[in-house]
C-alpha cells in the first residue's frame, strides 16, 4: 500500500525535507540537521507537522464512563477544558497504546492516539463499546495537526491567534480560536519537554497555518528531533518504553493508572503486578565508554544479558551518550556498574535517572 501524505506535503518538499516513510505516511524526517532543529526547540520555536496522529471523538451520556473503562487515568479528576494523559491497557496490562484526551464536557471527549496504531486503536474500542450509550467516531481524516514548541513558542503564536495566550495553562485547551482567520482547536500540550502548543485544524488548512508560522520565524522540524527532544525530556514512546508486552508499571508510569476506579481494562493485571512486584523496570543509562548506545543494544551485567535499550542517543542537549534501558528491577539502581553490547565491543556503562533535563 502507497504511504499516505499529510495535507502539507508539499510544503515539507518545497523546504527541503528528507522524505521518510514512517507509520504509513510520508513525514519530513529532517529539514536542516537534526542537531540544529532539535537546539531550535531548546532554545527558540520549532514547528511539527504531526498529522498522521488518529483523533478519536466519543460523545453521548456514557462518554465519560466508557473513556474511564477502556482508559487508565481518571477524566473525573480533570474539569470541561482540560487535557488528561493515559494509557489504554489489554487485558494483560500491557500497552495498546498512550494517548491524550482533552473534555469538552462529560458528555464530550476528543481523543488523539499515535498515528501508527489509529486502526487498530479504533477497532479495539469498537470490540469494548458493549452497553455503553456512546457513539465512537474515527475523525482522523478531518484534521491536520501541528505542534509549536519551544520556549518563544507563545510570543510567536500570540501574533496570529485571537485569545490571551497568559490565560491558557498546562494541559488546558480551548476550541473556536481564530488562527489568522482560521478556527482552530488550541491546546497547551506538546511532546518536547518545551513550553509548547498544539494546533489541530481543517485538514485543508494545514499548508496555510504552516507557512504562516514559517513566515512568522519558526524552525520546520523533522521526525529525528522529535524523538531526541520527547527522549531527553522523558517521554515515552509506544514500541519503545511501552508495547504489549511493556506495561506501564515496569515503564514508571504508575501516576497514569488509577487504581482507585471501580474497574478498567487492564487494573487486575496491574493489582496483581503491585502485588507480586514488576520483573523489569524503565532507568537512564550513561556509557562510560566510547560509543552511542542505540536501540535494541543489549544490556550486561558481569557478562549476563539483564535486559536492552529502548532508546539511546548522544543526547544534544544533555552532550552525552544516554539510553533508557528496561532492565532486571533487582538491577535498576542508580549508580549499578553495567556493560553495553555494541556491536562487537562491551562498552562500560552506569544507570543514572531518567531526569535527563535536570542535568543541563
Amino acid at each position: 500500500m502507497d504511504a499516505k501524505k499529510t495535507a502539507i506535503y508539499d510544503c515539507h518538499v518545497k523546504l527541503g525535507g528528507n522524505m521518510v516513510e514512517y507509520a504509513g505516511w510520508l513525514l519530513p524526517s529532517e529539514f536542516t540537521g537534526l542537531v540544529e532543529e532539535h537546539n531550535a526547540v531548546r532554545n527558540d520555536v520549532g514547528i511539527f507537522d504531526v498529522s498522521h496522529m488518529g483523533e478519536f471523538l466519543i460523545t453521548g451520556p456514557d462518554a465519560t464512563k466508557f473513556t474511564n473503562y477502556v482508559l487508565s487515568n481518571n477524566l473525573d479528576k480533570i474539569g470541561d477544558g482540560q487535557c488528561q494523559y493515559t494509557i489504554m491497557l489489554n487485558e494483560n496490562g500491557g500497552v495498546v497504546d498512550d494517548l491524550l484526551v482533552s473534555k469538552y464536557n462529560p458528555e464530550k471527549i476528543f481523543w488523539v492516539v499515535n498515528g501508527a496504531n489509529a486502526e487498530k486503536d479504533f477497532a479495539w474500542i469498537q470490540s469494548k463499546k458493549g452497553d455503553f450509550d456512546v457513539v465512537l467516531e474515527n475523525v482522523s481524516p478531518n484534521y491536520s495537526e501541528i505542534a509549536i514548541q519551544g520556549p518563544k513558542s507563545q510570543e510567536l503564536l500570540q501574533k496570529v491567534v485571537n485569545i490571551d495566550l497568559d490565560e491558557l495553562e498546562y494541559y488546558h485547551f480551548v476550541d473556536g480560536v481564530e488562527f489568522d482567520g482560521k478556527k482552530v482547536l488550541l491546546s497547551r500540550t506538546g511532546y518536547t519537554g518545551e513550553h509548547g502548543y498544539e494546533v489541530y485544524c481543517d485538514w485543508e488548512d494545514g499548508p496555510e497555518i504552516w507557512d504562516k508560522l514559517v513566515e512568522l520565524g519558526a524552525t520546520p522540524c523533522g521526525l529525528g528531533c522529535r524523538d531526541t527532544l520527547r527522549f531527553e525530556a522523558s517521554m515515552p514512546l509506544f514500541g519503545n518504553e511501552i508495547d504489549e508486552d511493556m506495561g506501564p508499571l515496569e515503564a514508571g508510569l504508575k501516576f497514569c493508572c488509577d487504581m482507585t476506579k471501580d474497574d478498567f481494562i487492564g487494573k487486575a493485571a496491574l493489582e496483581k503486578q503491585l502485588a507480586e512486584g514488576v520483573k523489569r523496570k524503565l532507568i537512564g543509562l550513561e556509557l562510560t565508554g566510547k560509543g552511542i548506545p542505540r536501540h535494541g543494544y543489549a544490556v550486561l551485567k558481569d557478562g549476563k544479558e539483564i535486559g536492552h535499550i529502548t532508546t539511546g542517543y548522544l543526547a544534544p542537549t544533555v552532550g552525552k551518550p544516554i539510553a533508557n534501558v528496561i532492565i532486571d528491577a533487582e538491577e535498576a539502581v542508580i549508580g549499578n556498574e553495567v556493560e553495553v553490547q555494541i556491536r562487537k565491543k562491551v562498552v562500560p556503562a552506569k544507570l543514572i535517572s531518567k531526569k535527563y533535563l535536570a542535568k543541563k
